[in-house]
């Protein structure tokens, strides 16, 4: 009983209330558009509310009509203060207009219930007041019923408070088409969202990797002009680093599409000389042309080899690294080959390496990593564009 009584606040009572009221109201202007002779007052009101029946589904064909009456009702028949509760009653009344000849009709069904249930509601507004006050007055046993109008008129209110706002989860329901449309777009902002994850493990795990490996060889070579490259190498990294961070966050706080401006395989070059600047060997071989690839190709490619690069130097040290970039006319081939150190993720299943599938996953690609010759290696095949 408590749970069924919850939404039932004063609140809510009162603003159901009222958009019934303005509903009946339709059916009040229709009594003075269409007048009728002289008789009682509710069966004046009952003939303005079937008068009104035809115009209310001329109205319901305007497909606007259905986010007007969408919009009302949420504000409307679910009030008070926001919570995640509220907010998911909210979204089960659309806001969209008809976009089909189900939402037309499911609209004019609405008009008509409202308008109807709106003028059954004014009239009980206006005539148990009175009702009341003309039981008080009387001066027999009858004036100690006065209290039962203002209990029925509560209890229109509440029941038909109830009615209208259930009628409003079945008729203003969001369609099919749209329920789709909106499970879709919370699929891409998940997607959306992985990918940024996995942006911020690349770029932020790489320029950390690269800071310590950095800080321990400088103290570790007790030379001025290492510890002063090695000092340079990393205020460059920790720069980019918050540039990545900053631009993430932005895209997290305003849900805004992300920049375009986001570094490729053109931009190796800063990875190999950070990479070098932590005392590994780099030798870098680049062919064909790496501005002609697909900006999502290229993007992507570039994140592979950072997080390549990454697992050099946090599992294996400053050892001799490989770094082959090939560009043919459908595949570009991406190889990052080095010594096995004593900590070498044999077992393939780091977040890291799991990320580098994943990437080359979804663009169509394929990645194998683990030990090859003697040696730790990445190699990933990418398409050049995206069908």
């Amino acid at each position: 009983m408590h749970r069924l009584l919850r939404p039932v606040t004063l609140a809510n009572v009162c603003s159901r209330w009222l958009h019934l009221v303005t509903g009946g109201m339709f059916a009040v202007l229709c009594m003075f558009v269409f007048p009728m002779p002289a008789a009682h007052g509710q069966i004046v009101l009952l003939h303005a509310a079937l008068v009104s029946a035809p115009l209310l589904v001329l109205l319901g064909l305007v497909p606007v009509v259905r986010r007007a009456e969408g919009m009302q009702a949420q504000l409307m028949l679910i009030a008070g203060r926001p919570s995640p509760q509220r907010d998911a009653r909210r979204a089960r009344i659309t806001t969209a207009p008809a976009a089909s000849v189900a939402d037309v009709w499911r609209t004019v069904c609405w008009l008509v219930l409202r308008v109807q249930l709106g003028t059954l509601t004014l009239s009980a507004s206006g005539w148990l007041p009175i009702l009341t006050v003309r039981l008080a007055r009387r001066d027999d046993g009858y004036a100690l019923l006065a209290p039962l109008p203002l209990l029925g008129l509560a209890a229109v209110a509440v029941g038909a408070g109830e009615l209208i706002a259930a009628a409003a989860r079945w008729l203003l329901a969001p369609s099919t088409v749209e329920r789709i449309a909106a499970l879709e777009e919370r699929t891409e902002r998940l997607v959306e969202h992985n990918r940024l994850a996995r942006e911020l493990h690349d770029s932020i795990g790489h320029a950390l990797t690269v800071v310590v490996v950095q800080a321990g060889a400088a103290r570790a070579a007790g030379s001025a002009e290492f510890t002063e490259q090695a000092l340079t190498a990393i205020e460059e990294t920790g720069r980019h680093a918050l540039e990545e961070l900053e631009r993430v966050l932005e895209v997290l706080r305003e849900g805004s599409p992300p920049p375009q401006e986001r570094p490729a395989l053109t931009d190796t070059a800063r990875l190999l000389d950070a990479a070098r600047g932590s005392g590994a060997e780099v030798t870098a071989e680049v062919t064909g042309p790496l501005d002609t690839l697909a900006g999502p190709v290229s993007r992507e490619g570039y994140r592979i080899v950072q997080e390549s690069l990454t697992n050099v130097l946090r599992h294996a040290g400053p050892v001799p690294v490989t770094v082959r970039i090939a560009v043919h006319d459908d595949v570009v081939e991406l190889d990052i080959r080095n010594q096995l150190g004593a900590t070498s993720p044999v077992s393939g299943a780091g977040r890291g390496l799991r990320g580098i599938r994943e990437r080359a996953s979804l663009l169509g690609g394929h990645a194998e990593t683990g030990p090859h010759a003697g040696s730790w290696r990445v190699h990933v095949r990418l398409p050049t564009a995206i069908r």
